[in-house]
């Protein structure tokens, strides 16, 4: 049998819903709420045969630990089966894609998993990957900041990562740092071909190994007076500009 899990918030549970109704095991709506968007989430639950119980707003908080739950909250299966890291970049490399891959190092607080998951989607990642230690997992948190993403984009929290990036780069993925010190912009670089892009955590960055597993640094120009960006806003530049330069 599956773990079950918690998943909370429109998005979250909606993208679920759209994808894997069948593991769903039931989801609970608070029945004060009588909006069209309520509405229209409850006919897709419905019409998907996914059971909906009433619960009032503080139940639904204590289900899953939060009070943004929107009205809505669902105990899921955990989806099994996922494929693992080298098996997504052996299926890239068969149909010819470059890969696209977003790396974080240190970033633990679940908000800003979220957000980044959120951005790689936007952006068309293939996957982000993480560490084990230092670093946050995918929760109820995650998910709803994710707005989906969670259940979209592969996340893969490795054992060691300058293993990781090191075999990486002997598939001939470019293995590009981030870092307020570098020489060159991110502007000035080329992310057209398989590309891993590493983001450290606010304030301390990618820890010193990772730094040096990296094949070149680049940095965001920062035109005002604050120093650095929050690291899913950094994210989305980052992505988006290698995101532009495939156009």
């Amino acid at each position: 049998m599956s773990t079950s899990k918690v998943l909370f918030g429109f998005h979250a549970v909606g993208v679920r819903l759209k994808t894997a109704p069948a593991s769903i095991v039931e989801v609970y709506a608070d029945p004060t709420r009588r909006d069209a968007r309520m509405k229209q989430f409850l006919a897709r639950a419905a019409e998907a045969g996914v059971r909906v119980i009433e619960g009032d707003a503080q139940r639904l908080a204590r289900l899953c630990g939060s009070a943004g739950h929107q009205g809505v909250v669902a105990r899921v299966q955990a989806i099994e089966g996922r494929r693992t890291l080298d098996e997504l970049l052996d299926d890239l490399q068969e149909q010819g894609v470059a890969p696209l891959l977003l790396v974080l190092d240190g970033v633990t607080d679940p908000h800003n998993l979220g957000a980044c998951l959120r951005v790689a989607d936007g952006a068309g990642a293939h996957a982000v990957i993480a560490p084990k230690d230092h670093a946050a997992g995918i929760n109820a948190t995650v998910a709803k900041v994710a707005s989906g993403a969670a259940e979209t984009v592969p996340y893969f929290m490795v054992t060691n990562l300058a293993r990781t990036l090191g075999e990486l780069k002997e598939r001939s993925i470019w293995v590009t740092g981030t870092s307020d010190d570098a020489e060159r912009t991110l502007y000035e670089v080329d992310f057209k071909g398989p590309t891993a892009l590493v983001l450290g955590a606010e304030g301390p960055g990618m820890r010193q190994l990772t730094r040096k597993t990296c094949d070149q640094l680049v940095r965001i120009p920062m035109m005002g007076a604050v120093e650095s960006l929050n690291v899913s806003v950094a994210s989305g530049v980052c992505l988006y500009e290698a995101r532009r330069q495939r156009r």
